[in-house]
């Protein structure tokens, strides 16, 4: 591009991220300023992760007389030289306010919208009038009476709440699977946690039966069996010197599944009598919803959706490449491995206390990656709040549709996510992902 068509285009007026001053840019497009100024990949990388934004000429240049003080042989280690443009991926931001307020109220009328609806209907108004009463020092009369304070909140309100944990949970472990294996179709089944959890439930109900307990133990089984099943992946992969890539950690971890299913297809066969009991809790759903439930699954959600909040932005580092993310200093393996077995707790005490439901964790981070941004920084904590909103309103769904007969709710996220799978794969393809 010529000087004069480039003095034509507008220059954004930036703050520094570095030393505070202000600078003309033409944020990263062809012809802006930073595209004259070399640097060595390590140094490249190194302020992708430092800084937010461009830096000034100044600071920018600091950066370069260091450079240009390497021997040959350490700009050889150093991977060569490259270019100063930044990356869209690190030049986009996380969650601006508006997107912000718009999930949270999204999330809070689902809630709300949930807890009204149902074979019987009850009024916002009473039910906003009723969770005022319980509250110290407000003197507010309740606008339920004793039958439908006990539908309100000792039948739908666990409901509501352990779905909004189930969907959250289920749609920030996608976007981490997505932006960790830096694949758009991954979701939190990937590394075999659906197969395992399903032998877990499948031995719990066909062994223990009998002795009246599989309701105590079905969800300790499921959760057992998730976690072995990706431990198996992982050594599996780590065995054949194959766990640094993500190619071979997923071949694993179909390879787990596969037998897994097997298993559990055996297990079926040799107890007929429970076909019905495994298919239902496989299809997932949450009409025995406890209060009890939600405080044994609380602590995973917490624990694992914070690890992957806070590696938000390792995530968008880990999408440009194991390569560029290993010159920051970043321990690739072991950031991969961090992140997740925290998606994988959190998955396998979804699927502990909900069967298995499809679906959610491609739906809601796509979702918003189209709407949003392209960025995990953006896309994580979203996720959380959409996923949840997203799953509470399918549960409505699932109770209301053929009333006074329930759907799994399995049946309602596949309806709505396999055409919008067929949707994501054709885009996939277009865009060369």
């Amino acid at each position: 591009m010529s000087a004069e068509a480039t003095r034509e285009r507008p220059l954004a007026t930036k703050t520094c991220s570095r030393c505070g001053g202000e600078f003309g840019c033409l944020q990263g497009q062809s012809g802006c300023w930073c595209e004259a100024v070399e640097l060595t990949r390590a140094t490249l990388a190194e302020l992708r992760a430092s800084a937010d934004d461009c830096l000034c000429p100044s600071c920018l240049e600091e950066f370069a007389e260091r450079d240009r003080r390497l021997t040959e042989a350490q700009v050889r280690r150093q991977r060569g030289w490259a270019k100063a443009l930044p990356h869209p991926a690190v030049r986009a931001r996380g969650v601006s306010p508006l997107w912000a307020a718009a999930a949270a109220l999204f999330v809070l009328a689902v809630l709300v919208f949930s807890l009204a609806n149902g074979p019987l209907s009850i009024g916002v108004g009473a039910i906003a009038a009723s969770a005022l009463s319980h509250l110290p020092l407000v003197h507010v009369q309740s606008g339920l009476n004793a039958l439908e304070s006990a539908i309100v909140w000792q039948v739908r309100a666990p409901r509501v709440v352990l779905g909004a944990l189930v969907g959250g949970m289920l749609a920030v472990a996608g976007s981490a699977y997505q932006g960790v294996f830096r694949n758009p179709l991954a979701d939190p089944y990937l590394l075999g946690v659906a197969a395992g959890a399903g032998l877990g439930a499948t031995l719990a109900i066909s062994y223990a039966a009998a002795a009246e307990r599989a309701g105590e133990l079905l969800p300790l089984a499921a959760f057992a069996g998730a976690v072995c099943a990706v431990a198996g992946a992982y050594v599996l992969g780590r065995s054949v010197g194959g766990a640094r890539t993500t190619g071979t950690l997923i071949l694993a971890g179909v390879t787990v599944a596969a037998f897994m299913t097997a298993v559990q297809t055996f297990v079926q066969q040799q107890h007929s009598q429970t076909l019905q009991a495994v298919y239902s809790w496989l299809l997932g759903g949450f009409a025995g919803a406890s209060w009890h439930q939600v405080l044994l699954m609380s602590p995973y959600v917490v624990v694992s959706s914070t690890v992957i909040l806070l590696h938000r932005r390792v995530l968008d580092v880990l999408s440009l490449g194991d390569e560029e993310a290993a010159s920051l200093g970043l321990n690739v393996r072991r950031t991969r491995l961090l992140i997740v077995a925290a998606a994988t707790a959190g998955t396998a005490a979804a699927v502990a206390v909900s069967g298995l439901i499809g679906f959610v964790g491609i739906i809601v981070p796509h979702t918003i990656r189209l709407l949003v941004s392209s960025s995990y920084r953006a896309i994580v904590p979203l996720s959380l709040l959409a996923g949840a909103g997203f799953l509470v309103l399918a549960d409505v769904l699932a109770r209301t549709v053929l009333s006074p007969d329930e759907l799994p709710i399995g049946v309602v996220t596949a309806f709505f996510g396999a055409p919008f799978f067929a949707v994501v794969l054709r885009t996939t393809r277009r865009v060369g992902m």
